[in-house]
């Protein structure tokens, strides 16, 4: 009975999605206050009974309910509680369910706290997004119906994909979804914008916050899908340029473009054509992505499902929802006028190219993820790009980025003289010079580290140099600068915390593509290997009996010097239901390194070990961590709450135009 209800409450949505999408652009068009304010219960009222779907399939999963087709493909009665939970959503049927209700969740959101938006240009937004949530409602309950019956039931269930039950893949898809879907939200903006004619400084800000939670919850999304390739997959690696992590990849990259865009929007009246036009391609990657996954044309560990079918009508929707908003925009973007004008030496150019260096290097993505399946596709092709073609190309790019983004903030808006920048630059480059020195005297490796390495401590130190202007340290007593520190917009914490954290993440990503060191060796127990000073000692290897596992687990103690270090424990586990393998790598991590330890199969002598040593690693995620913290500390700035304040010109009457600076 409970299934019937999840399944009927989705027609109700669907229903739900049908009048929000008819009453409120109707309203907005007539100017009836009653049409529109109907779109605000209708988002409400789906997103309520998209969450009873989604209630009804948890308890579905949760209970063990074989005669539902999703949980008797997807779960297990020996399987543990957390992976029934969050086994909802590890299928194509449950995911797409997830995807629809993160949709409802923002369509309520803006129900519920866009009241300080124009009531037209609201109802145009709410219209968009349930234009959108009908689109994917009719593809779930025609194709993808997470309810449907099995009669007679399975005794027990085929169990979920292994590599799932996890908990790093529990939570990652939900993170990833609140990315990619959110994006949504951005893009019903910018429809709206272009519908009613107001791409103005008001709009910059309205959009920005919506833009921000969703690079934020893409940022931790992709992040804990690195750290899970990293263990779980047991090669040592947290990026494979895979064309499926590609895809949750290229719309983060326009979300940071978007990001960067929208303060200048916001702030000077400038790039406002540009910057809607990122928010209509955010959305359209997100959607490439779900196609991607979808519709069977790519096979990966991340792929949800296989079928052709659902794979066109997820093109054909993609097609009219991509081509329509370009299509608005190509009509509409012309008529837009040019707000202030800046210099090429200003903080708006140094803006201007982190977007242009970004919209290159996703392009650059989009290329080597496509390239493939078109060709295929096309003169039934097979060719393989890989890490060597993004390295070679999308990581250069990056170096100018890096250099900009210490010479950025150092600018003033409009205009900004050489003579002022260049030695706020000094602390940089002497910074960039010691840390390029010391890594070449240790013997850093290749010139690329020392480049690396170099650039971390450059953007650092522009980070700090920043900061330091704005409060004035040692020009003012120290507490006057603390005061100064206090009183700063909590935007400006967040640009300096999510900097830094990015100049974190290149030492990380510099230390593990260039100091990484690695032996495998059949062991037996008793058997040691030395390896970067630590000596790893086999002690036993056995079987362990798991839930709905068998664990071959091997203890291995680690020593420096002779004192004991760690005692890790990898182990490999065979899922008998699905007959499938999985690596549990055992990590000890100093926050300097990581040592990693994986068991692979028997082998003559005894059983396959690898060891690595992982300079650095543990900084990637710390330096994605403090990303994540800065745009949740933007997040929290008021100004993001209030309107934008009105510029006054002489010549024409005040329209909302770009704040004061921060």
């Amino acid at each position: 009975m409970i299934p019937e209800i999840g399944h009927f409450a989705l027609i109700l949505a669907l229903a739900m999605a049908l009048v929000q999408a008819a009453a409120a652009p109707l309203g907005a068009r007539l100017r009836d206050g009653g049409l529109m304010a109907l779109a605000r219960p209708a988002a409400l009222a789906q997103f309520l009974f998209i969450s009873v779907a989604l209630a009804c399939l948890m308890q579905a999963f949760v209970v063990s309910d074989f005669s539902v087709v999703t949980v008797a493909d997807n779960s297990h009665s020996a399987k543990p509680l957390l992976y029934k939970f969050t086994g909802t959503w590890g299928n194509h049927e449950g995911s797409m369910l997830l995807w629809v209700w993160i949709l409802a969740v923002h369509g309520a959101a803006v129900a519920v706290f866009g009241r300080n938006l124009p009531p037209a240009f609201r109802a145009w937004v709410l219209a968009v997004q349930a234009l959108i949530g009908l689109g994917f409602l009719v593809f779930v309950l025609a194709t993808s119906n997470p309810f449907l019956r099995l009669d007679p039931a399975p005794l027990d269930g085929r169990d979920l994909n292994p590599l799932l039950q996890d908990p790093g893949l529990a939570f990652h898809p939900p993170l990833l979804y609140l990315g990619y879907v959110g994006l949504s939200t951005a893009f019903s903006f910018a429809v709206a914008a272009l519908i009613e004619g107001r791409v103005n400084a008001a709009w910059a800000r309205w959009v920005r916050p919506w833009t921000l939670l969703s690079w934020c919850a893409l940022t931790a999304g992709i992040a804990l899908g690195s750290w899970w390739a990293y263990y779980e997959l047991g090669w040592g690696g947290y990026w494979f340029w895979d064309p499926v992590e590609n895809a949750s990849f290229m719309p983060w990259l326009m979300a940071t473009a978007l990001l960067h865009s929208s303060i200048v929007a916001e702030k000077r009246d400038s790039l406002k054509s540009w910057t809607v036009l990122l928010a209509i391609l955010g959305f359209s990657l997100s959607l490439l992505g779900t196609f991607l996954v979808r519709s069977g044309v790519l096979t990966s560990v991340h792929s949800f499902a296989s079928d052709p079918a659902r794979g066109v009508y997820i093109l054909v929707f993609l097609v009219i929802v991509v081509g329509g908003s370009l299509t608005l925009y190509a009509w509409r973007a012309p008529g837009m006028r040019a707000g202030g004008s800046f210099r090429p030496l200003s903080r708006e150019s140094s803006l201007l190219a982190n977007n242009l260096l970004l919209a290159v290097g996703c392009a650059t993505v989009f290329i080597g993820t496509l390239y493939p399946l078109i060709l295929d596709a096309i003169a039934d092709q097979k060719v393989s790009v890989g890490p060597p073609f993004f390295e070679s190309t999308f990581v250069l790019l990056m170096i100018p980025l890096l250099l900009m983004m210490a010479v950025g903030p150092l600018m003033a808006w409009k205009r900004a003289g050489a003579s002022a920048v260049l030695p706020r630059l000094a602390v940089s480059l002497v910074a960039a010079i010691a840390v390029a020195a010391a890594v070449a005297a240790s013997g850093g490796g290749p010139w690329g580290a020392v480049l690396g390495m170099a650039l971390a401590g450059w953007v650092a130190a522009g980070v700090l140099t920043e900061f330091a202007q704005r409060v004035r340290l040692f020009r003012v007593p120290l507490a006057e600068s603390a005061r100064r520190a206090v009183g700063l917009p909590r935007a400006a914490w967040a640009m300096s915390i999510a900097h830094l954290g990015v100049a974190v993440l290149v030492v990380g990503t510099v230390g593990a593509g260039n100091w990484q060191t690695e032996r495998e060796q059949s062991m037996q127990p008793g058997d040691t290997v030395t390896l970067a000073g630590y000596d790893f000692e086999l002690q036993s290897i056995g079987d362990v009996p798991g839930p709905n596992y068998i664990a071959r687990r091997g203890e291995v103690r680690v020593l420096q010097d002779g004192e004991e270090v760690a005692l890790l424990l990898p182990e490999r586990r065979h899922y008998p239901v699905q007959d499938t393998w999985t690596t549990e790598a055992a990590i000890h991590t100093t926050w300097l390194s990581d040592l990693y330890v994986v068991v692979g199969e028997d082998a003559p002598g005894g059983t396959a070990i690898r060891i690595h040593h992982n300079p650095l690693v543990p900084w990637i995620w710390i330096g994605a961590l403090a990303m994540v913290a800065g745009g949740v500390v933007s997040l929290t700035d008021r100004r993001h709450r209030v309107g934008a304040p009105t510029r006054r010109r002489h010549s024409a009457p005040a329209v909302a135009a770009a704040g004061t600076g921060e």
